[in-house]
């Protein structure tokens, strides 16, 4: 363990957060010299606090704000096949005990021990997003793990996204292990989706909004549904395996849409489901014009607020939502409004809903908050973890 490099909390940096569990280390607390400086990109070293105490093992990237990530507690812990390994198989026993299929999130990042790390699968595929330099040095051996441990035979290595360049990786995917060939079926809450691994947003699907999916589909039935940001028709079909009379769903990706109809062929429901590919706003605002109602309205937008920077704007944009989609909801009916910005905390959103539902003119009951299901856990140092907010507001005649 000698020739592992060592950096050092500066003095005024309080070691009981990271002792307590908290996995990331600014740059602005670090003492940075020449020699941490010129360490590589995903190295792995002991942190040390200003006393020299050891601390634990973290990765280090000199490029990113976040120069350290916590792996371990033990300021000595190897990080290699057995480190994977170990962290891998806790992860998939928590998904055995959760769900009867192999379609789920397998590893939540921080949450799961892997910082910066994002896998999900689909049946005999996985999908990695590493963002972190860590991770992206390990990444073959991370494949060669994850193949013996879950028994996954195709590995998508996704490069996109924004944290990646945080990080200062580039955004070249490709498939690591096996073949892809189309877009791959996944059962849900009853409904079936076609996930498009290679070329889909983020891995293809949106796992953390099932449990979303599921209270939608309930309140549902006997309604005509409008689903808007669809992707390939997440609450749309679920609401009509539920007993939805009709829904539509509003995309401004046709190919996210081609998946969708897809999806509804594949769950028998093609004859009550329709899209509509369109800018969500000018969809919202055209669907008012034509004089439209529905009993059950949902609308999941992108991050609106990817960072702090963009908070305000991003708060505007979903007060903007609310206020377009109240008056489509019919007298009694609902609206469930989504956020997926780690930057809006819940009480923001649900003041953005409220502001921008009693601009509209329209009295409401708050139903339901809901969350990630539980194949996203929380860490519960890191309040990034639980970035996904589910409101559900019935609109009073």
């Amino acid at each position: 363990m000698s020739s592992r490099p060592v950096i050092r909390l500066r003095p005024k940096t309080d070691p009981r957060r990271i002792r307590r569990g908290f996995p990331w280390v600014y740059d602005n607390e670090l003492v940075v010299d020449r020699r941490t400086k010129a360490l590589e990109p995903g190295s792995i070293a002991t942190l040390e606090d200003a006393d020299r105490q050891p601390l634990a093992t973290v990765a280090v990237n000199p490029n990113s704000k976040i120069m350290g990530r916590v792996l371990d507690l033990d300021p000595e812990a190897e990080v290699g096949h057995d480190w994977l390994a170990g962290r891998l198989r806790a992860a998939l026993d928590l998904r055995d005990m959760l769900y009867d299929a192999p379609f789920y999130r397998l590893v939540h990042a921080e949450a799961d021990g892997f910082p910066g790390t994002v896998i999900d699968r689909f049946g005999e595929a996985c999908v990695i997003q590493p963002n972190s330099a860590w991770i992206e040095a390990r990444f073959d051996d991370l494949a060669d793990v994850l193949s013996e441990v879950s028994g996954v035979t195709t590995i998508f290595k996704n490069a996109g996204g924004r944290a990646r360049g945080l990080e200062g990786l580039d955004d070249a995917s490709l498939v690591a292990r096996g073949a892809l060939s189309g877009a791959v079926r996944v059962p849900m809450n009853g409904a079936t989706y076609l996930a498009d691994l290679e070329g889909g947003q983020k891995t293809g699907l949106f796992y953390d909004q099932r449990p979303n999916h599921a209270f939608v589909q309930r309140l549902a039935r006997g309604t005509e549904v409008l689903d808007v940001f669809s992707h390939v028709g997440g609450f749309a079909l679920a609401a009509l395996v539920g007993g939805a009379t009709r829904a539509l769903a509003v995309d401004g990706s046709a190919p996210a849409l081609a998946l969708a109809a897809q999806g509804a062929e594949a769950t028998g429901v093609a004859d009550r489901f329709e899209t509509r590919q369109a800018d969500a706003f000018d969809a919202l605002t055209a669907l008012a014009e034509e004089g439209r109602t529905f009993g059950t309205v949902v609308c999941d937008p992108p991050a609106f607020a990817p960072s702090k920077n963009a908070l305000d704007a991003g708060l505007r944009a979903y007060e903007r939502v609310a206020r377009l989609a109240a008056p489509l909801v019919a007298p009694g009916g609902t609206v469930t409004l989504c956020s997926c910005s780690h930057a809006v905390d819940l009480d923001a959103f649900r003041t953005a809903c409220l502001r921008g539902i009693g601009r509209a003119g329209r009295k409401v009951q708050i139903l339901r908050t809901g969350f990630a299901g539980p194949d996203h856990p929380l860490h519960p140092s890191l309040t990034e973890s639980g970035y996904l907010k589910a409101m559900t507001f019935r609109l009073l005649p």
